[in-house]
């Protein structure tokens, strides 16, 4: 079955870019795009994040998120993905309101202002949100030699 994909990609040096940028800004922001691009979370994983669901787990940082319909993970972070999660929540260890690791009040349209304008401040031209960067992380790791889960090949499902 012959199938192209009109989503809109980010290249590895656009990826590095937007990284860069993304450290160059607010740490709420710098852990928000780290936890899109790094760790290929859902928006709504990453913004759902609570300082409680941290963790280490055989000498790796982990975080639990809760996935598309309801099932609960354990995700071991990529180490510039905790480094900036522990700028951005500082001091925080507690249960209080401001406990979400990324500012987790912000709404869907606030998230994609964000993920616009690290990508304008990295000089990327593309229109991207933060889905964008979750196609970029699965690209990268398929780039890198890791496969399908579903079917095993090298290819994009």
């Amino acid at each position: 079955m012959d199938y192209e994909s009109h989503a809109i990609g980010l290249d590895r040096n656009e990826l590095g870019a937007l990284l860069v940028a993304a450290g160059l800004g607010p740490p709420a922001e710098h852990a928000l795009i780290s936890l899109l691009a790094l760790n290929g979370l859902r928006v709504s994983e990453a913004t759902g994040a609570n300082i409680e669901a941290l963790g280490v787990e055989r000498g790796h940082r982990t975080l639990v998120v809760t996935r598309k319909g309801g099932k609960v993970v354990t995700i071991p972070l990529a180490p510039r993905t905790a480094r900036a999660i522990d700028l951005a929540i500082g001091e925080r260890t507690d249960a209080r309101s401001s406990s979400r690791m990324t500012g987790g009040g912000w709404t869907g349209t606030a998230r994609g202002r964000i993920v616009r304008r690290v990508g304008r401040r990295a000089g990327i031209a593309k229109r991207i949100g933060p889905h964008t960067l979750r196609h970029a992380f699965i690209t990268a790791a398929l780039d890198a030699g890791y496969r399908c889960v579903m079917c095993r090949s090298r290819l994009a499902c």
